[in-house]
């Protein structure tokens, strides 16, 4: 999917909304989405793997715990000095962690390379942490900073959550599903991109809109990963550099979203965010390839 199709998409979702006027059909399909194409999605990309494959990735493994450690601890210390009790904490540190590196960050990639293997390796392995995280951060914060204990527990509801842990508890234990399993399993779990894509356009409005919270995820989800991996790693070789980069610097996830929406935790304000630095970040690398070349 390149860039033109997925905003075609967001661009399909947001005709859709105009045209039904009606918020239900929406909820239901962000239900099936996140409680079945998603929960496949993810199964069926971590159960593939292997655990030679998790170890092969050296570099590019590293810098996923380095981003995902960066972001997640700039943005909670934000929230628990500057945000204090609002719930925008929550929703801060959701969208800082996690990034659109998929459908996004795959046709960005392919500006800058020929081969995007490493930015795959980067999009698969960072899907794998920051899924259990991401979920347990919005359900603690939806709860009101709930005990840690009833917030893991409240996580541990969301299917996607369930399939990341037990395919990851598969690849370690070295459980290798047949592939005539994984395949139909794959094919499925993929609708969870467009779908998920003109979901995203149906949910975009700027009536919520504010410019602190663009600055706000703007900072921690581009500005301090992209400054901390070109500082950092400037003299790998392109592939490295450029996959990481991209990766590491992609707007929030639309899965992101679905995740807040499904908890009830500033999904409006988010959505409206995750829109304006989508159009941003389109434009800096784009921008930038055309610099590059």
């Amino acid at each position: 999917m390149d860039i033109a199709e997925m905003l075609s998409l967001i661009g399909a979702g947001y005709a859709l909304k105009l045209l039904l006027r009606d918020e239900k059909p929406f909820d239901r399909l962000r239900i099936f989405i996140n409680n079945f194409l998603l929960t496949l999605f993810i199964f069926g990309n971590v159960a593939s793997k292997d655990l030679a494959y998790l170890l092969s990735i050296k570099t590019v493994f590293l810098y996923v715990f380095l981003v995902i450690g960066i972001s997640l601890s700039t943005s909670y210390l934000h929230g628990r000095f500057k945000l204090k009790n609002d719930p925008w904490a929550g929703a801060l540190m959701v969208l800082s962690v996690y990034p659109n590196t998929a459908a996004l960050g795959f046709p960005i990639a392919s500006l800058f390379l020929d081969d995007i293997t490493p930015a795959i390796l980067y999009s698969t392995t960072n899907s794998m942490i920051v899924i259990p995280i991401v979920t347990f951060i919005a359900a603690h914060y939806s709860s009101g900073g709930a005990r840690v204990k009833d917030s893991f527990l409240k996580a541990l509801k969301f299917p996607p959550t369930v399939a990341n842990l037990l395919s990851l508890a598969l690849v370690i234990g070295g459980v290798r599903v047949p592939n005539r399993i994984l395949e139909p399993i794959q094919t499925i779990g993929w609708l969870s991109i467009p779908l998920l894509l003109i979901y995203f356009g149906s949910r975009i409005t700027l009536r919520s809109f504010e410019w602190r919270k663009l600055v706000e995820v703007g900072m921690f989800r581009i500005a301090v990963p992209f400054t901390f991996v070109f500082l950092t790693l400037r003299w790998e070789r392109p592939e490295v550099l450029y996959s990481v980069l991209v990766e590491a610097s992609m707007p929030p996830a639309i899965a992101a979203n679905a995740i807040l929406a499904q908890y009830r935790l500033k999904a409006e304000e988010a959505i409206s965010v995750t829109f304006v630095i989508t159009l941003f970040v389109i434009g800096l690398f784009v921008g930038l390839s055309a610099f590059m070349g």
